[in-house]
């Protein structure tokens, strides 16, 4: 974070990441010796909504947010990243699958890519679904969570701020209303709020709501 201008950096927050990886590398890698490894997702998008509801909101204080500044620097930070991950499982795939796994395996890079794994996964779901060991790509439904969230929250802010309304108010509203359809759906549809954004959005919300008690009301 030492490189954006807006956002000092924070080593107790890059010790939380450190913690929040360290849980799902344990799940995934030994599930019974961390059951709950899992709970490092949710911390991750709680430190998401902090950091980016933080940049953003001094960007607006200062007068200086720009959108499209925002979705670039999104785009720069991830991309090159997803990227070398996304050709490295089409490369290693074109030797090891077959060809139905191998084009199964192309929809998911192609979903990866614009950011929608999530809510491929979710269509997906159900009894004749593969096995999630068969899905490299699995964990980047969070990602598109992350990033379809944040496509989202930033206009909100924006015509917030443009309405003279408070953005706390609008953080705290629909953070309970995220955690609402959360609580009501999670019987009917539990696969759906595992992937729907609008069933997790709580949880950067609640990152949002500390990042504006933290720059304003502490």
């Amino acid at each position: 974070m030492t490189h954006n201008q807006h956002l000092n950096y924070r080593p107790d927050i890059d010790g939380l990441r450190a913690v929040a990886v360290l849980l799902v590398l344990i799940f995934h890698g030994f599930p019974r010796f961390i059951k709950g490894g899992f709970i490092g997702v949710d911390i991750f998008f709680v430190i998401s909504g902090y950091l980016i509801t933080s940049i953003i909101l001094k960007s607006q204080a200062k007068g200086e947010f720009n959108l499209i500044e925002f979705y670039s620097r999104r785009i720069k930070r991830i991309f090159p990243a997803l990227l070398v991950v996304l050709i490295f499982c089409l490369t290693f795939g074109w030797f090891s699958l077959l060809a139905e796994e191998y084009q199964a395996l192309g929809k998911h890079v192609a979903a990866g890519a614009v950011y929608i794994s999530n809510l491929v996964l979710q269509n997906e779901s159900g009894y004749f679904d593969t096995d999630a060991e068969f899905k490299p790509l699995l964990h980047l439904w969070s990602l598109g969570i992350e990033e379809q969230f944040y496509l989202v929250f930033p206009l909100l802010l924006m015509l917030t701020a443009r309405l003279k309304g408070d953005a706390f108010t609008l953080i705290i509203l629909s953070l309970l209303s995220s955690f609402a359809l959360n609580v009501f759906l999670i019987d009917q549809n539990p696969t759906g709020v595992f992937f729907f954004p609008q069933t997790r959005a709580w949880e950067l919300l609640v990152g949002s709501s500390v990042a504006h008690v933290n720059l304003y009301q502490r």
